[in-house]
């Protein structure tokens, strides 16, 4: 019998865990990008309309310097020479601050903008927030906005080995062919 009260409890509290999770809807190709307004690494505020005109790279991470997020990040500075030839900027996003992004950017060398979505508000309206009670952090998305702000395509499933690479073919065919 204490195996079965085990059992159940511990599946109510998987459940409770997994409900807390729970980000909002994520955003889906065609719609306009939700709107942002946050610091970078240097203290400068950033908007979506700043990017009036480019493609746009959104990347959100978890934490600054860790493998993963490392890995994604010298990619896409790797990478940036030639998504700037395409008409694209990159800005990465994760709920560190500014000074933790500051420390990354210099460590790897960084040259796009991180900013500090410390608040999760901005996390929470792209639909990539995980709130664990006290922890919370951004799960690994992509959104690739498209000139008049409207999400081209959404990248839920990153491998980062390949990510920066698997935006420049897909880039390269919305090029070729006009969005409607």
């Amino acid at each position: 019998m204490k195996w079965v009260l085990l059992f159940g409890l511990a599946s109510a509290l998987a459940l409770l865990v997994v409900r807390m999770a729970q980000a909002s809807e994520v955003p889906k190709a065609g719609q306009a990008a939700p709107d942002f307004n946050l610091p970078d690494q240097d203290g400068k505020l950033h908007k979506l309309m700043d990017y009036s005109g480019k493609w746009l790279v959104l990347y959100f991470y978890p934490k600054d310097d860790t493998p993963g997020c490392t890995q994604e990040a010298c990619a896409f500075r790797d990478d940036l020479q030639r998504l700037s030839a395409m008409g694209a900027e990159v800005v990465g996003v994760s709920l560190d601050d500014s000074s933790s992004h500051a420390m990354f950017a210099k460590k790897y060398h960084l040259p796009f903008p991180l900013l500090a979505g410390k608040n999760s508000d901005v996390a929470a309206r792209y639909g990539v927030l995980v709130n664990l009670g006290l922890f919370r952090i951004a799960k690994r998305y992509t959104f690739l906005i498209n000139p008049q702000g409207n999400i081209s395509k959404v990248y839920d499933k990153v491998d980062t080995s390949r990510h920066s690479k698997e935006i420049i073919d897909d880039l390269g065919l919305l090029l070729a062919v006009p969005e409607r």
